[in-house]
């Protein structure tokens, strides 16, 4: 018998900032997203509310099914992505590109000449996202270790690289028209 989550789904996700109701939504939402880095509940919810303006939530049929974090690097011209979440009931719709343009596109990102995030060596959809989402702004993609397992994670983690996406200047004067 099919269960809710084999329905398929209708319209169109609606993007928004998030805001504290949404914590505990956007926490369920990455403990369901393996093989993210699960954070608390309070972070969530500090991010929502503290970080609402560079974050942003996906909703689809009333439900949370997409989720970026990030914020403005001091003292830099550049959006750092903490991370992204997809609900496997939104795959396939091009969700988290859309969301990285929606992040670029708000006031708070303005400023922005680079997308930073960083990613392992073997999470294949992260990677697919960013260099799909490089190509479709025309920024040139680097990378480089940044976060090492040893060095910084007691070889508890796998290292951690800082991907950097360029970000063409026509976008951002497109996005203030």
């Amino acid at each position: 018998m099919p269960n809710e989550t084999d329905k398929p789904r209708t319209g169109t996700p609606r993007l928004r900032k998030p805001d504290a109701t949404d914590g505990a939504d956007i926490w369920a939402l990455v403990r369901a997203c393996k093989p993210l880095d699960e954070n608390s509940m309070y972070c969530n919810l500090v991010q929502a509310d503290h970080f609402r303006d560079t974050c942003v939530l996906a909703e689809l049929d009333g439900e949370v099914v997409g989720w970026i974090s990030g914020h403005m690097i001091p003292n830099e011209d550049a959006l750092f992505v903490w991370q992204v979440a997809v609900s496997p009931k939104a795959r396939g719709l091009g969700l988290g590109r859309k969301m990285l343009s929606e992040l670029l596109a708000r006031d708070a990102c303005s400023g922005a000449e680079a997308l930073k995030t960083t990613i392992t060596k073997d999470n294949d959809a992260s990677w697919a996202l960013f260099r799909s989402f490089a190509r479709k702004v025309g920024g040139e993609l680097d990378d480089a270790p940044h976060f090492e397992s040893d060095a910084h994670f007691d070889g508890q983690h796998a290292t951690e690289h800082m991907v950097t996406i360029s970000l063409p200047q026509e976008p951002r004067l497109a996005r203030a028209a």
